[in-house]
């Protein structure tokens, strides 16, 4: 498992790529946002597709000393200590692909071992998110966004949103220059408390 790291302060990104393509269009505009960070900002770069990693199974009523692998404690190190983690997954039948939802499957995992202080360590910490899609309209990807932002929810994370783009064949990101003047301030965005609806509901009342 190969990371790219520079040097740490205070703030550190963790960028997890789930696209089935190497240099696909959402890493694409994900590299873009990335280099318009304050400069010495640490940042790690996961390719899911490099991982060895199995598909999750839910043990924690079977095997309650069920033991991480290699390959599952480096990922879960690299997602604790981060203190923003970009989810950078295609548009895939209108929501994260698979390899994406596999990583975000293992958060359950992590959350339920013994002693484990992963929800602890996760609270605070910022989740955000860039996709690219064939459609001109990005509301199709509200099923995304929504899954995002809830789940950071739960983690009572902060949730700095979805950079979104237009593009289908490989490289035509690029061509979007909204999206691409976007990306260059999009970590500058506020990131606000992530709260279910029910809750924003509640709030209004």
């Amino acid at each position: 498992m190969s990371l790219d790291v520079t040097s740490r302060q205070n703030r550190s990104f963790l960028f997890v790529l789930g696209s089935s393509r190497a240099d696909g269009n959402s890493e694409i505009l994900a590299r873009e946002a990335a280099a318009h960070l304050p400069v010495g900002v640490p940042r790690r770069w996961v390719d899911l597709n490099l991982l060895d990693l199995p598909d999750f199974q839910d043990g924690r009523h079977e095997d309650a000393g069920r033991r991480a692998g290699e390959v599952e404690e480096l990922l879960l190190r690299a997602t604790v200590e981060a203190t923003d983690i970009v989810i950078v997954s295609p548009l895939y039948w209108y929501s994260l692909s698979a390899q994406t939802k596999r990583y975000l499957d293992y958060w359950s995992g992590w959350l339920n071992v013994p002693g484990s202080d992963f929800k602890e360590r996760m609270e605070g910490g910022t989740l955000w998110g860039v996709t690219a899609m064939a459609h001109d309209e990005h509301e199709v990807a509200d099923g995304l966004v929504t899954g995002l932002r809830n789940s950071a929810a739960y983690l009572r994370m902060r949730f700095g949103g979805v950079l979104t783009g237009t593009a289908s064949r490989p490289g035509r990101v690029r061509a979007d220059e909204a999206a691409m003047t976007r990306a260059r301030t999009f970590f500058q965005g506020a990131a606000p408390l992530a709260r279910f609806p029910y809750e924003e509901a509640d709030a209004v009342v």
